[in-house]
């Protein structure tokens, strides 16, 4: 049996490809499957994955580009591993990162691994360590934290696909951002959680990436939100941790509103973040969320006008 099935979704990834396959060919777990889903690209993303003779690289070629979340969700289905990873077509990952995710998975029987990672900035020797704070394997239901300690992308996890198949977990095909209820739902499924406190996944962040350039999708993280919220909903003992989360996510695609050039998206999607906290959280100015901040940004995040003006006078200086 396949210890791990690799999805790797692909879409006019021609410049990045070939350092993620080789990456993930060249792994010390050799019992892998890596399954290529070339999303309708429009490049030489599909030959530059024909050329590698690798038997356990399944390319599955769609012919028209629906979004990540359908290709990752269509890589999920032809997975035949004990555990799914996800890698994305620009990242890489270190030789050992399955290794020791799934040896790890496996003699302690996890559900769900996560590891630290690194951010790259494209074309720069920047690097940054992200460290998640370290845990002893537990379950949300006993450390509803990790809500807030473990980031919200799919790519430095490994999960258990009984888990996957079993709770009908799949990405969010119309919205994006479309990872966030994918890895909560996960994490709330799971019965044993745990992490490798080394950094095993090289995620790039590129210039004019879809996390640096706002457009009009950046709408959907409010509707996603909404779905983890009402996911949670009957589930009393989140409601603290939920609120929290909801205030620091939108806090966050508040200020990233400083790259936004068009001023109409800027300023609508600052109003209606404003406007969803006062409708959904009325005591939100009160939230633990902003004790951990320092007073300038909490004074900045907390107050819509201000939010405004910051990301405006940020723009202004930066064009």
């Amino acid at each position: 049996m396949v210890k791990v099935s690799i999805v790797v979704p692909a879409y006019n990834a021609e410049k990045y490809i070939d350092k993620c396959l080789k990456s993930l060919i060249n792994q010390t777990l050799k019992d892998i499957e890596i399954i290529v889903v070339n999303d309708g690209s429009k490049d030489n993303t599909l030959e530059k994955v024909n050329k590698y003779s690798d038997k356990r690289i399944k390319l599955l070629n769609l012919k028209e580009n629906k979004g990540i979340g359908h290709a990752r969700n269509e890589g999920i289905k032809k997975a035949l591993g004990e555990y799914i990873g996800f890698v994305d077509s620009d990242d890489y990952v270190d030789k050992n990162m399955f290794e020791k995710m799934y040896e790890k998975a496996s003699k302690e029987k996890l559900d769900v691994v996560v590891c630290d990672f690194y951010k790259q900035i494209e074309n720069t020797n920047q690097t940054i360590k992200e460290i998640i704070p370290d845990f002893k394997n537990t379950n949300l239901k006993d450390n509803s934290n990790l809500l807030l300690d473990i980031n919200l992308a799919p790519w430095n996890k490994i999960y258990k696909r009984k888990l996957i198949v079993d709770n009908k977990i799949r990405f969010d095909e119309e919205l994006k951002y479309e990872d966030v209820p994918f890895v909560v739902k996960s994490l709330d499924k799971a019965k044993n959680i745990g992490k490798i406190n080394e950094c095993l996944n090289y995620y790039v962040v590129h210039n004019k990436s879809e996390t640096t350039i706002r457009d009009e999708k950046v709408f959907d993280i409010i509707k996603i939100i909404d779905q983890v919220r009402k996911y949670f909903k009957n589930k009393e003992n989140y409601n603290d941790v939920v609120d929290e989360l909801t205030i620091r996510i939108l806090c966050n695609y508040n200020i990233q509103q400083r790259y936004q050039k068009n001023k109409k998206i800027r300023k609508k999607f600052i109003k209606e973040s404003f406007q969803y906290l006062e409708k959904n959280i009325p005591n939100y100015k009160n939230n633990n969320y902003f004790k951990k901040r320092n007073i300038f940004k909490r004074i900045i995040e907390k107050n819509e006008i201000f939010s405004l003006i910051y990301c405006k006078l940020y723009s202004l200086l930066n064009l």
